[in-house]
């Protein structure tokens, strides 16, 4: 049984020797496990429950998905050496973890993340420090973390058939898609309503305004459609560390525009000191 199901998925498309389904169940894998890691993440250092999302519904931290898919390709070829294997890592994360920020920036007009308060940095979008995690990731990635998830998916194919997780994969894949449009138009919108409704000056201010009045003024309909699913609470909520950077640089948390939402589900710091201690830490 198991010789016909290799047999099967040697017909499939591969990249780097691997199927294309596999792929994508990679990237729904280590989506939902990034997800997790984070969350925990941020329980642990914040003390609050808060969403560590990439998109308004679902549990998925994309970078996770995509790193380890753009990763696991090409370090196909390195893995049997530790010292080419960091070395890729090094080089492929940094370049990934570039782009991700430039596409947040150039797209949805946001700041994912900044470094620019770390040493050898490069525009606050990657450093040395970061890299160097890629690096030592890549080898652990693949000398142990997906050779488990490997397991799990071969114990999935032996317990359910090729056709039920092909059309499960299938089906994830579409919501995702589904998942990453309504995101990307939310935080358009969202972007444009915090800019204007604050005068904040950054780079594209006037098409911003164009935008504001076109949508938030002339389109009623848009508007309530807007204000109804993607609410100033659903987004602080879902995006509780969105930013973006104005003119003169600076770093400006969306979150502190609306202060009267709490930009998290549950805080674990219950007496009023430690409360107070962590507004402070945090920025919040």
């Amino acid at each position: 049984m198991e010789k016909e199901v290799e047999v099967k998925e040697k017909k499939h498309i591969k990249i780097a020797g691997i199927t294309l389904w596999r792929i994508v169940a990679y990237f729904i894998i280590y989506s939902v496990a990034g997800f997790i890691i984070e969350t925990i993440f941020g329980v642990l250092t914040k003390g609050v429950l808060e969403s560590r999302k990439s998109f308004l519904y679902g549990p998925f931290c994309s970078i996770y998905g995509l790193g380890a898919v753009l990763m696991i390709l090409p370090l196909q070829r390195f893995k049997k050496n530790n010292y080419t294997l960091f070395a890729a890592g090094f080089v492929i994360g940094s370049i990934i973890e570039y782009l991700v920020s430039l596409i947040g920036e150039l797209i949805f007009h946001i700041k994912w993340w900044d470094y620019s308060d770390q040493i050898l940095n490069l525009n606050g979008r990657i450093c040395v420090l970061f890299s160097l995690f890629w690096g030592l990731l890549a080898i652990y990635l693949m000398s142990d973390i997906n050779k488990r998830v490997d397991k799990l998916i071969d114990f999935l194919k032996k317990k359910i058939s090729m056709g039920i997780l092909k059309t499960a994969v299938v089906l994830v894949s579409i919501f995702l898609a589904f998942d990453l449009g309504i995101t990307a138009y939310a935080l358009q919108m969202f972007t444009i309503r915090i800019v204007h409704d604050n005068n904040l000056n950054v780079a594209n201010k006037q098409y911003i305004d164009e935008q504001y009045e076109k949508i938030y003024i002339k389109d009623t309909k848009q508007k309530e459609f807007i204000l109804k699913y993607f609410d100033d609470e659903k987004m602080i909520k879902t995006f509780p560390n969105i930013k973006i950077e104005d003119v003169d640089g600076n770093i400006l948390f969306y979150r502190k525009y609306v202060k009267d939402i709490k930009p998290y589900y549950y805080n674990f710091r219950s007496n009023s000191h430690l409360k107070l201690k962590y507004l402070e830490d945090v920025d919040y």
